[in-house]
């Protein structure tokens, strides 16, 4: 496989993991394309690399740049917005992880919060198995809560240490 096919496969794969993920797979494949680009690219570079419209173009490269996997670049005397994504792996993954506490994990516990507020009688078999699929569920998102909390702000090399040594 040669370098140009190389990087299709992985634009391909990343968009299908993005989609599996939850993730717009044109969004996913625009990020790929900008992680193994070496300079900012510009959105009709994106769309011509692509084949995809202005408009998709925009509309991905915005929601990008709100999760920070994406930012701006400025090139003196260009007009043209040049984008480049974060290199970093474990910054995108940070970055993933942030973005989807908080429009996923965040939400789903206030949810559960308020389905755990229900008026009745404690001893009503009924209502205490409700509460105890409910309580079950908003302990195990606190938990998730608690440990995506902690990866967000934990250092690589700290983690790559614990993850080895529980292999060894």
């Amino acid at each position: 496989m040669n370098l140009d096919e190389a990087k299709e496969q992985f634009i391909q794969t990343w968009g299908t993991l993005g989609s599996n993920w939850g993730v717009n797979r044109t969004m996913a494949q625009i990020h790929a394309l900008l992680m193994i680009s070496p300079e900012a690219q510009s959105t009709e570079e994106i769309m011509e690399q692509l084949n995809i419209s202005r408009g998709n173009t925009n509309m991905n490269i915005r929601e990008l740049i709100s999760w920070g996997l994406v930012h701006k670049e400025l090139k003196p005397g260009e007009r043209k917005e040049f984008f480049v994504a974060e290199k970093n792996i474990w910054e995108v993954a940070q970055c993933i992880i942030r973005e989807r506490k908080r429009r996923e994990l965040d939400p789903m516990r206030k949810g559960i919060e308020n389905l755990s507020r229900v008026d009745g009688d404690r001893n009503d078999p009924k209502l205490k198995a409700y509460l105890e699929v409910v309580e079950e569920i908003k302990g195990i998102a606190e938990i998730a809560d608690k440990v995506l909390s902690k990866f967000m702000v934990m250092e690589q090399t700290w983690f790559l240490k614990k993850v080895l040594k529980m292999f060894t």
